[in-house]
């Protein structure tokens, strides 16, 4: 049975983030789509519906929060799952990184495990 590649847009500015991210990615034999900021991130979306996305709420440009809002008012985004990732990890951000449209949220140090979790279960739960 083969298993389809999914597209996982990874919005990182932080190149050991984005490193450890596309290992991950890779390895659960999907295909890795890389923006190192908003703006690039905006340019791949208008061309490409990923099936999901890693943003990065602290961002140089444009925040991960104006992102998340900007992808789910956006009817061909709206439904990919929207993962924030932050090393914000006060009272309060999680439920910011949601209300903003975020479908989840993993902590930085992102931690291998999660993420493998996170991607799977957006990733293999049709079919």
């Amino acid at each position: 049975m083969d298993i389809i590649r999914k597209k996982v847009l990874c919005v990182e500015d932080n190149s050991v983030n984005m490193l450890l991210v596309s290992r991950i990615v890779e390895a659960e034999g999907h295909e890795l789509i890389q923006a190192s900021d908003g703006y690039a991130a905006q340019r791949i979306l208008a061309e490409t519906v990923p099936d999901i996305i890693l943003l990065d709420i602290n961002l140089p440009g444009i925040s991960g929060l104006e992102l998340a809002r900007e992808f789910k008012a956006d009817d061909r985004l709206a439904p990919v799952p929207l993962i924030a990732t932050t090393a914000q990890v006060l009272v309060g951000d999680r439920e910011r990184c949601l209300e903003a449209g975020c479908d989840d949220y993993l902590p930085k140090p992102l931690d291998i495990r999660k993420l493998r979790e996170v991607l799977r279960s957006y990733l293999n739960n049709d079919g």
